[in-house]
């Protein structure tokens, strides 16, 4: 049989190469973002309740309603933003079905689609899938910033959807109130998009504000918000996330997202939305990981690599231009097979794989982890 792919460029991802190669060397693998400690004991607790509550049947489509409710008071809480449970908020199987389904809801072939590069990789396979055209905007090392007259010249009539990141992952850089009213100024009396991925809403340093899409007001009416429990809780294995958005919008979603899964894990989104009834649950996050992020740099001070402290996310961007000239996927793998230290190189997802001589470590881990991590890095 002869197969012609929709995604014939698409192959296996860098995580999981680099996660592949961590492994064989026994390395230690801050590739991946993912914790390397214990979920809450009282969240887990409540999810095993739930289960013995009998919670193990088909939760309604668009998510348990005591989770939506709880989703609807974060926003009322931290952001003084309203979205309705019942029709604006949807729970999902991980922030990246959220992505994936927006985008299949509202991308037609031809339609264009803008992409700030280094981006996640799964934002241009959902438009390329879906016969759309990513038209890749790329941020420069070490700042990550947006040009916004780049970004004008780029819309016409013809884009679709703008997907933004903030905080960025794999930059570490947090967009500012000046981005996103420029933001919302070019999109304004359009019928654009705003594809707003926030899993690391709660992983901002150095007294930074996050500034989510709801927080402006035209911005909240043509927007969907993504979002990830698995960040947010330390449980990325157990992939629950949300988006929320105007009803309208939702009701598009909704119906890609009832063929695509369908319902999300029930126990799960029973035990979150009980352990999310204390308002404070999202209180110290941002403190908890910028301790992280501040220890691993202390700990890599004197290294030969540079570095500007992360502004968000759980990812510290390390430029290694002073130590070799080879390309940065070639440093990672040596780093890994020689050294025994598993990273990301951007160059991966940046447009024509753009090499500004930085990889990407991930420090959402214990702290001996880290320290073990920093010994390694200070001999490099």
């Amino acid at each position: 049989m002869q197969l012609n792919s929709k995604l014939p460029n698409v192959g296996t991802t860098i995580f999981s190469v680099m996660s592949a190669l961590a492994n064989e060397h026994n390395a230690i693998n801050l590739s991946q973002g993912f914790p390397n400690y214990p979920s809450d004991k009282t969240l887990n607790d409540l999810v095993c309740e739930a289960m013995r509550e009998g919670y193990n049947q088909y939760a309604p489509m668009a998510g348990y309603l005591g989770l939506r409710l709880a989703i609807s008071r974060k926003y009322e809480y931290l952001y003084q933003a309203f979205y309705h449970p019942e029709n604006e908020i949807t729970v999902t199987a991980g922030a990246t079905q959220a992505i994936y389904t927006i985008v299949s809801a509202f991308i037609r072939s031809g339609d264009e689609v803008i992409v700030f590069k280094p981006a996640y990789d799964c934002y241009e396979p959902a438009v390329e899938v879906n016969g759309g055209k990513v038209v890749g905007i790329q941020l420069t090392a070490p700042d990550y910033r947006v040009d916004w007259e780049h970004v004008a010249a780029k819309i016409n009539a013809k884009t679709k959807m703008i997907i933004i990141n903030t905080p960025h992952n794999p930059s570490g850089t947090v967009w500012s109130k000046a981005d996103m009213l420029k933001l919302q100024d070019l999109t304004r009396n359009s019928n654009i998009i705003v594809l707003s991925d926030e899993v690391y809403e709660h992983m901002i340093f150095d007294g930074e504000q996050h500034q989510s899409i709801c927080l402006f007001p035209d911005l909240k009416q043509r927007s969907f918000i993504t979002a990830s429990f698995g960040k947010t809780f330390h449980t990325t294995g157990w992939k629950v996330g949300y988006c929320c958005a105007p009803e309208q919008l939702m009701q598009e979603f909704r119906k890609v997202h009832q063929f695509n899964v369908f319902s999300v894990n029930h126990p799960m989104q029973k035990g979150i939305a009980d352990y999310m009834q204390d308002p404070s649950t999202y209180e110290g996050l941002s403190d908890f990981f910028q301790r992280k992020r501040d220890l691993f740099l202390n700990l890599i001070k004197e290294s030969r690599f540079k570095f500007t402290p992360s502004k968000g996310t759980y990812f510290q961007v390390l430029d290694f231009s002073e130590i070799t000239n080879e390309s940065d996927v070639d440093f990672a793998k040596r780093l890994t097979k020689d050294f025994k230290i598993a990273s990301i190189p951007l160059s991966v997802f940046n447009e024509d794989g753009k090499d500004d001589k930085v990889l990407r470590f991930c420090f959402a881990k214990t702290e001996e982890t880290l320290i073990n991590a920093a010994e390694i890095l200070n001999r490099v």
